[in-house]
């Protein structure tokens, strides 16, 4: 099964084009590693993946379903951890948390696992806003993959996480059977290490797009030259 299939997609904020003409297959249960300067164009076609932004041209396919006309058979397949939280800061973390796994039908059991686990249980009741930034990473972590997503879209998911944290996050957020990866990276060899394909990105258009065995960290470090 292929969990994604673009072909020409573009999509554009006025006269600029962030993304232009954008092919590439990815089959179920494979990490896609997608690198590139900042305003290559890699957030936004995480924001496209999860039905946030509509494509201008081209077609777009997620988990067998084309958008955005089938958008709503997709969201909550999918698990999306961006450059912004989607967290509300004047709610605790476990209400948050709560929040979340009630949009998705999941056990509220769930989230008192997740607060354990990430080391989160003696600051759950405190209000978003009082967090540090790698705290506020963490549940947002947390929120991405509560309900077990098929699709995880994950834009520089260790931002703002100390060695420490991202040992606890890591689990979470890795590879496994049944579920496909996109990660938007700066880094070159830990992207390279966790992907089975590479994108890369420069201007919106596909400067690389090759399987990660036949991918070199130089080739990937050129992109931000």
């Amino acid at each position: 099964m292929t969990a994604i299939a673009l072909r020409g997609l573009a999509r554009h904020y006025g006269e600029r084009e962030a993304l232009s003409d954008v092919t590439l297959s990815v089959p179920a249960g494979r990490t896609l590693a997608v690198f590139g300067p900042n305003g290559a164009g890699k957030s936004t076609l995480l924001r496209v993946l999860a039905t946030l932004l509509r494509p201008h041209r081209g077609s777009v396919e997620v988990l067998g379903r084309s958008l955005p006309r089938e958008a709503w058979a997709v969201r909550g397949r999918l698990g999306l951890l961006g450059h912004e939280p989607l967290l509300y800061r004047d709610l605790s973390a476990r209400e948050n948390l709560r929040f979340h796994a009630r949009l998705h039908g999941v056990a509220l059991s769930t989230v008192e696992g997740l607060l354990e686990r990430l080391g989160m249980r003696a600051r759950a009741a405190d209000p978003l806003r009082t967090l540090s930034r790698g705290m506020v990473q963490r549940v947002a972590v947390a929120r991405a993959v509560l309900h077990e997503p098929e699709l995880l879209l994950l834009d520089e998911p260790r931002a703002n996480l100390d060695p420490a944290a991202i040992e606890l996050v890591e689990p979470l957020i890795g590879a496994r059977p049944g579920r496909t990866r996109v990660i938007c990276s700066h880094d070159p060899a830990t992207g390279l290490a966790e992907a089975d394909l590479v994108l890369g990105l420069r201007g919106g258009r596909v400067a690389l797009a090759r399987a990660a065995g036949e991918v070199t960290v130089e080739e990937i470090a050129s992109l931000y030259r």
